[in-house]
């Protein structure tokens, strides 16, 4: 059997030969565990005549990823050798692959098609042996499987269907896209990047360096008109977003609704569905920038809009097809007056802005007034129990996960944007919460930092704590990069430029909370990674504040900085009514404001990091594990996937076995009943539907003091029913959410993966076995430990990993302006006491809901019992069935 190599050569297969290869490929992974002969005679098993070296090396990598379930090491195996057979292929000189993008000829018409925009190709090749000596191509070996296959499939640009980037390439693209000819910031930003401290939203990875650089994600459109011309405008505007890769959130509130005459034509509207088929077709078509992902919107509706029960099915599975949208996403703009008309089991009155104009220009006690205004003066469509169409809304989010909700009243009080007008809507992912308005397309633009990245070991591995400083400084790096996106941006709409050029928001993300807790052994629900939470997203507001007011006094602050909170020294977590711990120093950073102001109006908005989550090989933005073993599909196929902190943890006391394999998939993923585990292993491998939903609320809640925007805030509910959810929105709005729920998540009765299983092998797993105690690093708390214990320690530890570059010297030796206390525990407020001083609004009061008898059969199915139980019972109702 023959193999034809790259040169077009044959030779025999041999078994050594790729035994060899894959051995020299094993360095640093656990010998114990990884074995190259057992590994080559899977490979040998697929080989067939004629098979190619770059398929034989595939089929090798595809291997390893099938054998991560037996060991994590497995998966940074399976990435060597896909990473290793794209080096193979790929120009290594970063300079030579941006001429070759930038000289490309389209090969079916012969008409000059380049790839790299014109500056970005000439500031490479003016600065080409600096660019090219500062790229470490091994830090594409840091990568794993997963992660280099979904940036291989959508983010490493090709050439005539071939990829001729290398992770390295890309990660340089950027960063010379972000910053141009500013050489120290290229290398900076490229560095940090590389060694997956953070990288950039999707948009500017695909986009930045190119002829037409969008690299922007998140696009707030307004309903330019209720007329022919405003909405195909409006149409129009959302088709060239969602062209250069760009989400959408879109408000119609001021669409007249079914039934509304209409005078040019003396007929009479058809209402927002038919308008919103064509959206749908329109974000079909325009995907997001040319097939490398689909085009999304969201539709945002206030409830008091008299098509809102139509509006709230458009994703239903079943109905007739002419009321459905299902490529839309519906969103709920939520007044806090509908939230106490269905507590009060009061009346709603529905409207036609047509008729009832103004109702989403205001927003608190005004528009309390304007409403009952208008009921007084009978401008109302029809009047129903508030409960009837909270009803539909519980069930259209069972069936379908939406609508969302975000709450209007929250997202204006709590903005520092609220003098520039009424928010309407946020954006299609719930985090972005921007002022926009016919004139103004809100746009935001995104990074996540990667937490785990800051988790300290100390020289001798017992103990271990989180790196505040070291976040903090990576933080404003993050900020100064996504100010420069905004001046280096191309923008599909001259309204988009105009509201970004004013107002200049940045959002600033998280990914990888949950491995952070498990790194550091916190269960994601114990108090100390609660404290943790907090102090995360204090240290993230704190270094963006700080690096934005460095800016104005830079470069000026945003245009319309005067008259926000922030000019009168109000900041996120004044509004909340909260004060920060002893982190930080607030107050100096407070004046620092006032006087020179901001270069941003906005700083952070968490997002989910579906993609870039899986690129850098984390869990999700701040969200805990879903499961402890899922699957992972390429191109190539489905992968199983174990949680690999649980897996080595299982390894390493010997207790992981196929028995123990086939309980968590016959578990849904769960080791709640391996009960031979220790059960502290078991708590800190709760997946999100073993964690209470308050306790995510709560931490939710804990955070949003230090943002700015919104975040992506899923809810995660086993089996859904109108007590359960009617409870966790009641305590989210009570709370002061803005954005009381992103997508319902439920959970399958069964997954397909749990046909493969043998029941018999999965009822062996709990059998008595010996197993080894695990030795790991004990978290030591920021208040245990003084700031120059954690600041020596991380140098020691960038030493050890010689991963020290010059232009990140640069960056270490810039003095904050305000830095952490250096005081030592004994002179200050432990976190205990900063966390419970942060006080919350006081739980849901008691109300008794007044049984009333209702002739409407659909409003009698459900009992007014039942909402009186959630409301009145926020924590049992949580359990009980409705």
């Amino acid at each position: 059997m023959y193999v034809c190599k790259r040169d077009g050569r044959k030779e025999p297969v041999q078994f050594d030969k790729i035994t060899s290869r894959i051995a020299r490929l094993c360095y640093g992974l656990d010998p114990k565990h990884i074995d190259p002969v057992k590994i080559t005679q899977r490979i040998i098993s697929g080989v067939y005549e004629g098979v190619t070296t770059i398929e034989l090396d595939n089929l090798a990598a595809e291997t390893c990823a099938y054998m991560t379930t037996i060991h994590p090491d497995y998966a940074v195996l399976a990435a060597r050798i896909a990473i290793s057979n794209l080096h193979k292929q790929t120009t290594k000189q970063f300079s030579k692959v941006v001429s070759d993008l930038y000289h490309y000829i389209n090969p079916k018409n012969d008409i000059p098609s380049p790839m790299i925009s014109e500056e970005v190709y000439n500031i490479v090749q003016k600065h080409e042996n600096e660019l090219n000596s500062a790229i470490v191509y091994d830090r594409d070996f840091s990568f794993n499987y997963f992660g280099f296959k979904t940036l291989e499939r959508s983010y490493l640009l090709k050439l005539n269907g071939k990829v001729v980037e290398r992770p390295q390439h890309l990660l340089m693209r950027v960063s010379v896209g972000i910053h141009g000819d500013n050489i120290p910031k290229v290398l900076e930003t490229y560095n940090l990047m590389s060694q997956r401290y953070f990288i950039h939203a999707s948009p500017t990875l695909f986009n930045a360096g190119t002829p037409r650089p969008q690299m922007s994600s998140c696009f707030l459109v307004a309903m330019k008109d209720d007329s022919i011309e405003g909405i195909y405008d409006t149409l129009k505007e959302c088709a060239l977003i969602s062209k250069s890769a760009g989400g959408i959130g879109l408000h119609i509130h001021n669409i007249r609704s079914t039934g509304s005459y209409i005078a040019g034509t003396n007929g009479t509207s058809n209402g927002i569905i038919p308008m919103a088929r064509v959206f749908n077709n329109t974000a079909r078509y325009v995907d997001q920038g040319g097939n490398k992902r689909p085009g999304a919107f969201a539709l945002y509706l206030e409830p008091w809009h008299s098509d809102i029960f139509d509006f709230i099915d458009i994703r239903k599975n079943h109905g007739k097809e002419e009321i459905r949208a299902r490529d839309l996403f519906p969103a709920l703009w939520v007044p806090d007056l509908f939230m106490k008309r269905v507590k009060a089991n009061g009346d709603w009155t529905l409207f036609s802005p047509s008729e009832a104009p103004g109702l989403s220009d205001v927003y608190g006690d005004e528009f309390e007034a304007l409403y009952e205004k208008y009921v007084a003066e009978g401008r109302g469509r029809k009047t129903i129990k508030a409960q009837k169409l909270w009803y539909a809304i519980l069930e259209a989010q069972t069936e379908t996960g939406t609508p969302f909700v975000v709450y209007k009243d929250a997202c204006n009080k709590k903005s520092n944007q609220k003098n520039l007008g009424v928010i309407k809507s946020s954006n299609l992912c719930c985090e972005i919460v921007e002022y926009s308005n016919p004139e103004e397309t809100a746009v935001c633009n995104l990074a996540s930092v990667a937490l785990p990245a800051f988790v300290t070991v100390s020289e001798d591995g017992k103990t271990q704590w989180y790196d505040f400083k070291k976040l903090h400084k990576i933080a404003k790096v993050m900020t100064r990069n996504l100010n420069r996106v905004i001046d280096r941006n191309f923008y599909p709409v001259e309204t988009a430029r105009k509201s970004n050029m004013r107002h200049r928001p940045i959002a600033l993300g998280v990914q990888g909370l949950a491995d952070t807790f498990q790194m550091l052994r916190l269960p994601f629900d114990s108090e100390r990674a609660k404290e943790l939470n907090v102090l995360i997203f204090e240290t993230l507001y704190h270094a963006a504040l700080e690096a934005s007011n460095e800016m104005a006094q830079e470069e000026g602050c945003y245009e319309t900085f005067e008259g926000s909170p922030a000019s009168n020294g109000i900041l996120q977590f004044d509004m909340w009514d909260r004060k920060p711990t002893d982190l930080w120093e607030w107050n100096s950073l407070k004046e620092n404001i006032k006087t020179h102001g901001l270069r941003n109006s906005l700083l952070l908005a968490p997002m989910p990091t579906a993609s870039t989550s899986q690129i850098l090989g984390y869990n999700e933005c701040f969200e805990p594990f879903t499961s402890n073993m899922y699957t992972r599909r390429t191109l190539s196929g489905e992968f199983q996937v174990v949680n690999p902190y649980l897996l080595r943890d299982l390894v390493d006391m010997g207790a992981w076995n196929e028995a123990v394999k086939s309980h968590i998939i016959a578990n849904n993923g769960s080791i709640q009943q391996l009960t031979h585990l220790p059960q502290e292993l078991r708590d800190l491998y709760k997946t999100v539907w073993e964690i209470s939903q308050k306790g995510i609320i709560d931490m939710a809640a804990d955070r949003s003091a230090f943002i700015d925007q919104s975040h992506s805030l899923n809810i995660h509910i086993r089996a859904p029913t109108m007590g359960k959810l009617t409870s966790m929105h009641f305590y989210g709005w009570s709370k002061g959410l803005k954005t009381g729920m992103y997508y319902l998540r439920t959970q399958a009765a069964s997954a397909a993966i749990q046909f493969t299983i043998d029941q018999k092998v999965a009822e062996q797993a709990n059998k008595a076995v010996s197993f080894e105690k695990l030795s790991r690093p004990q978290y030591i708390p920021y208040e245990n430990i003084s700031n120059d214990g954690v600041e020596s320690e991380k140098e020691t530890r960038a030493k050890e990993d010689n991963v020290t570059t010059s232009t990140e010297s640069a960056v270490n030796s810039k003095k904050r302006a305000s830095s952490p206390s250096d005081s030592t525990v004994s002179n200050a407020v432990t976190l205990t006491e900063s966390i419970s001083s942060l006080t919350m609004k006081e739980e849901i009061e008691t109300t008794v809901l007044e049984k009333k008898t209702e002739t409407n059969e659909e409003f009698d199915i459900f009992n007014s019992k039942v909402i009186a139980c959630a409301i009145n019972n926020p924590e049992a109702c949580e359990m009980c069935s409705g």
